[in-house]
Order: C-alpha cells, then structure tokens, then sequence
C-alpha cells in the first residue's frame, strides 16, 4: 500500500486547511484510516481516526475544529481542519491499518504551518 497525502501548506491563525491522502495498490480492505501529526520537538500523536464502519473518534485538542472523513470507493482519506491555531502547527501524517495482514502503512508527511 502506498498513501499520498496532499493539502498542507501555511495559514494564517483561523484559517482552514483540508487534507488528503490516497492510498494505492491495495488488494486488501482498509480498515483504520488516520491522521497523526508530529510537531517540532514532540512525540508524534493522532489526530484523528475514522474506522471502516464510519466510527470516528479525535484528540481532545482538535475536537470541534477538525473532521475526519473517508472514500471509500476512492480509497482515500480527509481531514478538515478548521480554526486553525499555531499549536496545529506540526507535519501530519496519514496511516491506515489493514486488519487482516496487521499491518500498517504510513504516507510521506505533509507540513501544516499556522502562523499568528
């Protein structure tokens, strides 16, 4: 499976910035779709999850502001990110899982940066 994401870029303390990832050369069924995202200095940490069945589920500190959305048809996943704030200010990261080889795949990164 490869994942390419796309969207990110700079904006300013506000703004929005939506996010997306397609995976490729999949035979298999994705089930766990997610955003990370690593900030300068930190430990990479998720953003936000969405399951095969729709379940989603979201940090704390993105709750409100971010949603998280996939296609399945297009095998691809989207992260909207809304009222943006500096400390969103990090590179994310999309992964999905596939249950049945447990294994997980993880795409290039892409820089979000929010400047205030």
């Amino acid at each position: 499976v490869q994942l390419q994401a796309s969207g990110g870029g700079l904006v300013q303390t506000g703004g929005s910035l939506r996010l997306s990832c397609a995976a490729s050369g999949s035979m298999f069924r994705l089930d766990a779709m997610s955003w990370y995202r690593q900030a300068p200095g930190k430990q990479r940490e998720l953003a936000a999850q969405i399951r095969s069945g729709g379940f989603t589920n979201y940090a704390d500190s993105v709750k409100g502001r971010f949603t998280i959305s996939r296609d399945n048809a297009k095998n691809t996943v989207y992260l909207q990110m809304n009222s943006l704030k500096p400390e969103d200010t990090a590179v994310y990261y999309c992964n999905v899982y596939v249950a049945s080889i447990r294994q997980d795949y993880w795409g290039q990164g892409t820089q979000v940066t929010v400047s205030s």
